[in-house]
């Protein structure tokens, strides 16, 4: 458990003493979209259908427009604190080129988010900036999420499958998604269809559409969940990897985007490897704890803006 205590104040909810938490590295490494930014200690966060203000002092964390029961059952998970990143880092420390990234990102955290909410968002992200990115997956919340209010202002909830199920491709275009609009309506298509079919008393059909139930998804081993999310339209490896790691607990999965593939480079001299081989080599160098290593080069070779010789 990486945290001392959570204590329920006036106007917030207190996390004591937190160990290796940096809120700046933790929503800025490529991980979520849905925050707003105040400043590097202050940030506010829509997830699970509700919003919070989060204050990063010293090694406490304020958490506002929340209470302790919603804390300890959702914050304290979707936050990874029961982690112990300490350990985490000494392990991956021990290799020499990687301790550079650690110490340049100690207080990174693997936030655990909604299996359907990232699988669309990294449908979304697909040849993207993250700019861009957020604006399209704000534009879906704005249109079929819930609304919530906060400081005078509104908010909005990404989807839930029942409140988008019956969008159309041109409402999807109109967010700005272009071409991946065609995969988020056919995964959402699907998603729902499985839903449904889970509900219902034919094996048979249960069966046919199990391979798009999320749930099932999750529970499967790292490889067998790689492969199966894969089987949604306009995922490729790197998506799966993304989802697989941010919102299903699947810690052995290394995203290669250009930020790594320039890290991998930077460190390991992987000029030549294709992205699906350097996704291999880091998974057999860094094993259970990939992503973990993952998000700390992410982090460093796009805050320090690394290049390589051939760009």
């Amino acid at each position: 458990m990486d945290y001392k205590s959570i204590r329920e104040c006036n106007e917030y909810i207190l996390i004591e003493s937190i160990k290796n938490f940096k809120l700046k590295q933790i929503f800025e490494c490529g991980q979520c979209f849905r925050f707003e930014k105040i400043s590097d200690t202050n940030y506010i966060v829509v997830a699970f259908e509700r919003v919070i203000e989060l204050i990063e002092d010293g090694e406490n964390i304020l958490i506002y427009n929340s209470n302790e029961s919603d804390v300890r059952d959702i914050w304290i998970k979707y936050f990874d604190l029961h982690r112990d990143y300490s350990y985490i880092k000494n392990e991956l420390s021990k290799d020499d080129l990687l301790r550079k990234s650690i110490e340049f990102g100690t207080g990174i955290r693997i936030l655990n988010q909604d299996p359907f909410e990232i699988l669309i968002s990294f449908i979304i992200s697909a040849r993207n900036s993250i700019p861009s990115i957020m604006k399209t997956i704000n534009k879906i919340s704005t249109k079929w999420g819930t609304e919530i209010l906060y400081k005078g202002k509104t908010y909005y909830a990404f989807p839930t499958i029942e409140q988008i199920k019956n969008a159309t491709l041109e409402e999807i275009q109109e967010t700005g998604a272009s071409f991946r609009s065609k995969y988020i309506i056919d995964t959402i298509a699907n998603v729902y269809s499985s839903k449904q079919a889970m509900n219902q008393e034919s094996l048979q059909k249960r069966e046919e559409l199990k391979k798009y139930d999320l749930d099932y998804i999750k529970s499967l081993n790292d490889d067998d969940c790689h492969k199966a999310l894969q089987e949604f339209k306009g995922v490729g490896a790197k998506v799966a990897d993304c989802v697989m790691l941010f919102s299903m607990e699947k810690y052995s999965a290394f995203p290669v985007d250009v930020w790594v593939k320039r890290a991998m480079i930077h460190f390991y001299g992987a000029q030549d490897a294709s992205l699906n081989k350097i996704r291999i080599f880091a998974r057999n160098k860094f094993g259970k704890l990939s992503g973990f290593a993952q998000q700390y080069l992410f982090y460093y070779a796009r805050e320090n803006k690394i290049k390589i010789d051939e760009e």
